[in-house]
């Protein structure tokens, strides 16, 4: 049975839970509201087939459903400082299907902090030097892109960490340099907790991972060529 509209809203419930997990992150508190916790979970499985139906309109996603696109509330405390057991937002990711479809979607809900985001967190050796050669031989076609109204009102800028001055093997006063210092190549558009909530949200969503197809697009062409073109 298909699921109603109002199923696949983020709920108020959804940012109270999490508000409260955030005050008492330890196992006890957990275990005792383990229904709720479901119960929310449920509502957000609810919102990632949605929109993964959504997004499997305008593209070929390998993702199976939306349930084993979130990602686990259970943190991994082994290397880490923070040893609170808990995530205390809702997050998920889908990967696009084959080899030729370069890039990923990803959506964070979090009360004060949610934001969906795409692109290339941490490219390989091999894919970032494709990129690079690719910026340093014509940036025109990814400046084209980046300058273009659907980027600019959906993204603003191109987001992700770079070097401080110049990559190796890339002389510091190229003229694509402001291009060829990043590391990562991110996508990211936050929305307030009113538009979470809102009825509109799924759509804005799905419009948002559309609006990055034209950046996918090119970067999928540059990574799964062999360096010439071809």
């Amino acid at each position: 049975m298909a699921k109603s509209a109002k199923e696949q809203y983020i709920r108020q419930s959804g940012f109270d839970f999490l508000q409260a997990l955030k005050e008492n992150n330890n196992r006890e508190w957990f275990n005792e509201h383990k229904p709720a916790y479901q119960q929310e979970l449920s509502q957000v499985e609810n919102f990632a087939e949605a929109l993964l139906g959504k997004l499997s309109e305008h593209d070929l996603i390998e993702t199976p459903t939306g349930k084993s696109s979130l990602f686990r509330i259970y943190r991994d405390t082994r290397f880490s400082n923070d040893k609170t057991p808990y995530k205390t937002h809702w997050s998920g990711s889908f990967k696009r299907a084959t080899q030729q479809r370069r890039g990923g979607y990803y959506f964070h809900i979090e009360q004060g902090n949610s934001f969906v985001a795409g692109g290339f967190f941490g490219p390989s050796p091999d894919d970032l030097r494709l990129i690079r050669n690719d910026i340093a031989f014509d940036a025109a076609p990814l400046r084209k892109i980046l300058k273009s109204k659907l980027f600019v009102s959906n993204f603003g800028t191109l987001k992700g960490d770079q070097v401080k001055t110049a990559p190796k093997g890339f002389p510091a006063d190229h003229e694509a340099i402001d291009l060829l210092r990043y590391k990562q190549f991110l996508l990211i558009r936050n929305f307030t907790d009113k538009e979470v909530l809102s009825a509109s949200f799924l759509e804005e969503v799905n419009s948002t991972f559309k609006a990055m197809r034209p950046f996918f697009d090119h970067m999928s062409e540059v990574l799964t060529s062999d360096g010439n073109g071809e």
